[in-house]
């Protein structure tokens, strides 16, 4: 996950959370063209009134090149599957690509995988029959969903001539309901106060969870699953239906 600044970190305005994502996969499945995509669709989405202690969950980080999905690629996939009471370590994923577009100075900074150890990587497509089932069916947890949901969107179409949406819950999303629900006053202003910071590590901190290397695709999944096990146990419930969590 790339850095987020300020004007990023503040786009937490939901953008579907009218979705009955039931109904639109099954719209879907009648649809799609693509076998990779009908198969996708075809294994449906849970109800909006399910308790998350019965969704199946599974958090994943993208490393890109960029913040835009349509002037940059993805570099790196982390996947992990969870629950509330444990994260599956053991069946975490990872998988090193050779995007699109090439990598900037920048990224190479903030992820550390340089041009060589892309050079042979596999491009998304050879990727996509092993990545799309592991998250068929399931809700994903992502912190700052417009880097994976968006991604994920344009660099499918470019591959499969089709896009694809699915509902993800955002840990990013959570923490702006409670640090950004009203902006700061005229007298936070004037005394200089800053605005809590919902980033990862920051967001983390607060739960006392331990600080990870940043910006490493499966080691940010496991930390976005660490955090929403934390939000859940703080301020929701088992029995909270996924449709006050999902966008």
């Amino acid at each position: 996950m790339l850095y987020l600044g300020p004007d990023q970190a503040d786009q937490t305005k939901q953008d579907s959370t009218s979705t009955d994502w039931q109904q639109y996969y099954q719209q879907q499945a009648a649809i799609a063209k693509h076998p990779l995509l009908q198969q996708f669709y075809s294994n449906g989405m849970i109800a909006a009134s399910t308790p998350i202690s019965q969704v199946p969950l599974v958090a994943i980080d993208f490393e890109t090149t960029g913040l835009s999905a349509e002037d940059n690629g993805i570099v790196s996939i982390g996947l992990v599957p969870f629950n509330l009471q444990r994260i599956f370590s053991s069946q975490a994923r990872q998988w090193l690509l050779k995007p699109r577009f090439a990598l900037t100075d920048n990224s190479v900074t903030v992820h550390r995988i340089t041009h060589s150890e892309v050079s042979n990587a596999p491009d998304l497509s050879a990727v996509l029959p092993e990545l799309l089932p592991l998250l068929a069916g399931k809700v994903a947890v992502v912190h700052y969903r417009q880097i994976e949901r968006n991604f994920l969107a344009a660099s499918v179409k470019v591959r499969l001539g089709e896009s694809i949406l699915f509902p993800v819950i955002d840990t990013l999303e959570l923490e702006a309901r409670l640090h950004r629900a009203r902006p700061l006053s005229w007298w936070d202003k004037l005394r200089r106060r800053q605005q809590v910071s919902i980033r990862l590590d920051a967001s983390r901190s607060r739960y006392q969870l331990p600080p990870y290397r940043p910006h490493h695709a499966v080691t940010d999944a496991i930390a976005s699953a660490e955090l929403f096990q934390a939000q859940l146990s703080h301020r929701y419930s088992p029995d909270t239906p996924v449709s006050e969590l999902w966008c």
